[in-house]
């Protein structure tokens, strides 16, 4: 067989490799939104859910998951950046840095429930935090750390030397440049990580189950107050999340309608990381066109 044969057969095996997997991923997406979607309605996303009798809804649990995400996102944006700089700009070669990548290596690969359990020893009884939203987010923190930290990495190390060098010709300190020249360049691929990560956090349930608790108390939204656990902005109550419901709905079957509630709830959850992945690309997009002007 000739090399244009053998360049043919390896061009169509990929093509068809390819044709299965986006064949199973979009019968897997077509699915869950054909069953879910008869199942949305306003009332569903906004009222409060049953435990046992139908017509629960996912108010609660929806917003839980956006607050959480938040709260995740205030906490491991900072340390995944500053974690990122310096081993993309600070750190030089040794066992130390060496120590460092194999640890970050190390929390990338641990599953998430490893993760939950984890969390529930230092942040739920260690720190006595309890269920709740602050030990969750610290819990996911952990989890995605490593990998928002290596994206910040990756990020600032496209970009060019000559863009350092010319900060440095205009006088600036490293630090200077740095915060001037190559994060302003590598913004783009840095938002498109944390958009990519937002849709990890928000589909996430494991770790949840461990640290933000099985339950979703009714809200007094009224009440502003952060440190009471009736408040909507408190840290320190229990956050029943989206996926942690679709979880709970399908394990105890209490509820009558338990399947159309987990149907409904698959294809929120669905639908907005969707428009996470979706919005990563755009919003990258954009970004790299304002400030490349390109």
């Amino acid at each position: 067989m000739n090399a244009k044969k053998m360049d043919k057969l390896a061009t169509g095996l990929l093509y068809t490799i390819a044709g299965i997997i986006v064949t199973i991923l979009a019968s897997l997406i077509i699915f869950i939104l054909v069953r879910g979607l008869p199942h949305i309605s306003w009332s569903f996303l906004t009222s409060q859910s049953s435990s046992y009798k139908a017509g629960g809804g996912i108010g609660i649990q929806l917003y839980n998951s956006f607050f959480l995400l938040v709260t995740t996102l205030i906490i491991s944006i900072p340390l995944s950046t500053g974690a990122g700089i310096y081993l993309a700009e600070y750190a030089k070669a040794g066992r130390l840095t060496n120590f460092i990548r194999t640890c970050i290596e190390i929390l990338s690969s641990l599953p998430s429930v490893v993760v939950g359990l984890f969390g529930y020893l230092i942040f739920v009884v260690q720190f006595e935090y309890g269920f709740s939203i602050i030990s969750g987010a610290l819990a996911l923190t952990v989890f995605n750390l490593p990998q928002m930290t290596r994206t910040v990495e990756d990020s600032l190390r496209t970009v060019h030397h000559t863009q350092r060098e010319a900060g440095l010709a205009l006088v600036l300190s490293r630090w200077e440049t740095i915060l001037h020249v190559v994060i302003p360049e590598a913004l783009p691929g840095i938002v498109t990580g944390i958009v990519l990560a937002s849709g990890r956090i928000f589909g996430e349930a494991a770790a949840l189950i461990y640290t933000a608790g099985q339950s979703a108390p009714a809200l007094d939204w009224s009440n502003w107050n952060p440190l009471s656990v009736t408040s909507p902005i408190s840290p320190f109550r229990q956050s029943e999340t989206l996926a942690v419901h679709i979880w709970k709905v399908n394990s105890e079957g209490t509820i009558p309608d338990a399947t159309l509630v987990s149907a409904g709830s698959a294809a929120v959850l669905l639908i907005f990381i969707l428009i996470f992945n979706v919005s990563a690309r755009y919003i990258g997009k954009k970004l790299h066109a304002k400030l490349t002007s390109v």
